[in-house]
């Protein structure tokens, strides 16, 4: 042995490793810190210093654990472990090429590989008032890819996907989106009313657009049950008056002219051509707000509707504006930018054709 070869570390003892920062360490952890199996379950007896929380997840303390503990051994026990070519020195059952800072004063918390926070504690952790709060969760949703060979069991319920989500990182917990965490809250919910607060919250709240909700709910083949269907469409009416919420302030805001709201169109004596949201006759520019949040199918005919009606008034001479809820909580003064520009264009064209107005 030369003078440079390092010396091998040695192992902590077992009560250093409880050191009120890191009180979670899954069986794999436990081996690299010197512990054997035999040692570990000396330390998890009944009434002994440790605690087995789930499978090869241990809980360096006795007591029952806390929220937070129990989300990161969730997260352990669905981690993927680690594989060659991870960044040197993490632990174990976690990646560390993606750390997350919780703030100063605290350590960076390793990100998680292949799993993710799902379901009612996710919405939780999203700050929805509608969802229990976490020491009432019996069971934590944890999400992970399809073939992972893992099971349910303690506090530890998993969540199978063809395709994991981008996930959110919450007071360094990686959490699924609002969308697909509402979808895989709501596949284990039967009561009508807990279904129904958590879509009016997801769309009233701003966490995100109807759309979004039911592409996750068709998705998770849930629009056949009927008191998700009912909640569907609260869902649907509630986007859309928050949508014409957003219209009235963005043309008062922005000093926009005030168009007549909600009407028919109608050719003299002729056939029907459709309702807009907002139409401006002396400029002759139609307004159309585009809430909506169907099955697929559905959306293949009314986008085919829409695109009927609109080649329609433009051949009249009428130019139809395309708004998004989307693109109206995002950005209204873009949104106020693309409407002001369409009436300040209506002097370089044509006249329109003479179209009747009424009220829808």
């Amino acid at each position: 042995m030369t003078h440079n070869t390092p010396l091998s570390p040695r192992p902590r003892p077992l009560h250093d490793l409880a050191d009120g920062r890191r009180r979670l360490m899954t069986a794999a952890q436990l081996r690299a810190h010197g512990v054997s199996a035999a040692e570990a379950n000396e330390q998890c007896r009944p009434g002994g210093p440790w605690q087995q929380l789930l499978p090869n997840v241990v809980l360096l303390r006795p007591g029952p654990p806390t929220s937070e503990e129990r989300l990161h051994a969730v997260l352990l026990y669905a981690a993927r472990e680690r594989t060659a070519g991870a960044t040197p020195g993490a632990a174990p059952g976690v990646t560390a090429s993606v750390p997350v800072q919780p703030g100063p004063g605290h350590p960076p918390v390793p990100a998680y590989a292949e799993a993710m926070i799902t379901g009612l504690a996710a919405l939780t952790l999203h700050g929805f008032s509608a969802a229990p709060p976490l020491p009432s969760l019996a069971l934590i949703d944890v999400l992970v890819p399809r073939l992972r060979r893992l099971r349910t069991t303690g506090c530890a319920r998993i969540v199978r996907t063809t395709a994991l989500p981008t996930a959110v990182q919450l007071t360094g917990v990686p959490v699924a989106p609002v969308a697909r965490a509402l979808a895989d809250a709501v596949a284990e919910l039967t009561d009508p009313g807990a279904v129904r607060r958590l879509l009016t919250e997801a769309v009233r709240g701003g966490h995100c657009e109807p759309a979004a909700v039911v592409r996750e709910l068709n998705r998770a083949r849930l629009l056949s049950r009927p008191h998700v269907v009912d909640a569907v469409d609260s869902l649907v009416a509630e986007g859309r008056a928050l949508a014409e919420q957003r219209l009235y302030r963005m043309v008062r805001e922005h000093a926009l002219p005030e168009p007549v709201w909600n009407v028919d169109l109608r050719l003299p004596g002729g056939p029907y051509l459709g309702g807009v949201d907002a139409f401006w006759p002396e400029q002759a520019v139609a307004l159309e707000l585009d809430t909506r949040a169907h099955r697929q199918q559905e959306d293949d005919a009314a986008r085919a509707e829409h695109t009927r009606k609109r080649e329609h008034l433009e051949r009249l001479g009428i130019t139809v504006v395309h708004l998004t809820a989307r693109g109206l909580r995002d950005s209204l003064e873009h949104q106020a930018a693309v409407v002001r520009t369409a009436l300040m264009a209506a002097g370089d064209r044509e006249p329109a054709a003479y179209v009747v107005v009424l009220p829808r």
